[in-house]
């Protein structure tokens, strides 16, 4: 038995309406299975984190974050987040996308390994939705 055929069941607690728009997702792209869904999405997930591990030098990169502005004590944390590496953070920008979602876009320059770190601790924070970093590097 190869590696990808050895499975292991799990279980996962998640939001009604994030099943919902991942059930849209697998039907629209034709999946059999949630699971085989869930596979793919794990997959791409595991190919960002090593993409992320390489993320190294001097670096100009913008972070997005959509996140729910209702999530108590969310605010606190993010602004407090963003003090710590003010000074790898050049400017952001903040969009109310709904009543209770926000879009902020933040730029940033310096260390890529810094760089990451900040992305990893805005994503790691509950009510984030998602955090999306994109660098590139500094040539002369």
């Amino acid at each position: 038995m190869t590696i990808d055929s050895e499975l292991s069941r799990i279980g996962i607690s998640l939001p009604k309406h994030l099943l919902d728009q991942f059930d849209q997702i697998i039907n629209y792209r034709g999946y059999a299975s949630r699971s085989e869904g869930i596979r793919d999405a794990i997959r791409s997930y595991i190919q960002y984190y090593k993409w992320m591990a390489d993320v190294k030098g001097e670096r100009q990169g913008v972070i997005t974050m959509i996140y729910d502005h209702d999530q108590r004590g969310l605010l606190v944390v993010l602004t407090d987040i963003q003090h710590e590496f003010k000074g790898i953070i050049q400017a952001s920008l903040h969009s109310h996308v709904t009543e209770s979602r926000c879009l902020e876009v933040i730029l940033l320059r310096g260390d890529g390994t810094q760089l990451k770190s900040l992305a990893e601790r805005l994503m790691s924070q509950k009510g984030v939705e998602s955090v999306k970093l994109t660098t590139i590097g500094l040539e002369d």
